[in-house]
């Protein structure tokens, strides 16, 4: 088609790896929705193959564009909490409450819970702390579904020493719709944030960033929206989509949602599904420096 400079991509993932290569090698740029493939291999080929063409490819994953979840991470690139030593990503919904009829999404090649719910916090934790060594604990449970997980337990071991714990499950009945929530403890503080609400406690210890103090601090969601040109299911949405086209005109390649990034998650879900099937723990544990222990009642008057 004369004048096509991109495309956007939003099929059931088996067909993503096709498809997206088919579209690189016309030269489009692409935005594809998550997850990029079902396997981490096919996703960076994919992200080698539009880097070594310059081509803008990013993934759909919106939560990096919501406002609370942007502002915990320019925490955390401040080391407004010290250092991480605790995280948890949760996302709880009401997708799959009954035996599903014949989908692409109830068949092993949609993905299930894992691919389709869990890749969101587990990307947004990746986001935060990169692609964890280890993965041990855990479960994919099927309550509805007969090919596919509906819910997804794991616990995580990152390079920087801090540990993870994921927990999704897409059959809650006590949800009205999708939320993801993100907690994070640091040496000099706590993060809770959802798409409503980013809440700190700071402990002083650190400087403390502008708009914040000692102690709770909340924000919400609408101070921390920066305005769209257009409205499209939702705010985060339209950013991402803003973010696609900006980059193509601009021919400037952002790194925030890139095939790279996405590459990341699906490795992350691989090792889930390993250590699931295996009952162990998968990737090399590497033995970090145990953080300073604050001292007790006793301790302080003693003198330790």
């Amino acid at each position: 088609m004369p004048g096509l400079q991109g495309v956007i991509i939003a099929t059931p993932t088996t067909a993503h790896d096709w498809m997206v290569r088919k579209a690189i090698d016309k030269g489009l740029h692409v935005f594809c929705e998550k997850p990029l493939t079902l396997s981490s291999a096919q996703s960076r080929s994919l992200g080698a193959t539009a880097a070594a063409k310059g081509l803008v490819a990013q993934v759909g994953y919106h939560n990096r564009f919501i406002g609370t979840f942007r502002e915990v991470k320019r925490l955390l690139d401040a080391g407004a909490i010290g250092t991480v030593s605790h995280i948890q990503g949760q996302a709880y919904g009401p997708v799959v409450l009954k035996r599903p009829k014949p989908s692409w999404r109830a068949k092993a090649g949609g993905g299930g819970c894992l691919y389709d719910y869990a890749a969101h916090p587990i990307n947004l934790m990746n986001w935060f702390l990169g692609t964890p060594e280890t993965c041990n604990g855990a479960f994919l449970k099927s309550g509805f579904s007969a090919e596919v997980d509906d819910e997804v337990y794991a616990t995580l071991g990152f390079a920087c020493g801090a540990t993870g714990q994921i927990s999704v499950n897409w059959s809650d009945h006590s949800v009205r719709k999708m939320s993801t929530r993100i907690a994070i403890w640091g040496t000099s503080g706590i993060i809770h944030a959802d798409r409503q609400e980013i809440q700190t406690y700071l402990t002083g210890t650190t400087k403390t960033p502008p708009d914040y103090k000692k102690g709770w601090t909340v924000r919400y969601i609408t101070e921390l929206t920066p305005p769209v040109t257009f409205y499209l299911r939702g705010e985060e949405y339209s950013a991402q989509l803003e973010s696609f086209s900006e980059s193509i005109v601009k021919h400037k390649i952002s790194q925030q949602n890139s095939f790279h990034s996405s590459a990341e998650t699906d490795e992350t879900i691989e090792m889930i599904r390993a250590a699931a099937e295996s009952g162990g723990t998968v990737g090399t544990y590497r033995h970090h420096e145990a953080m300073p222990r604050r001292a007790g009642f006793v301790g302080r008057m003693m003198g330790r």
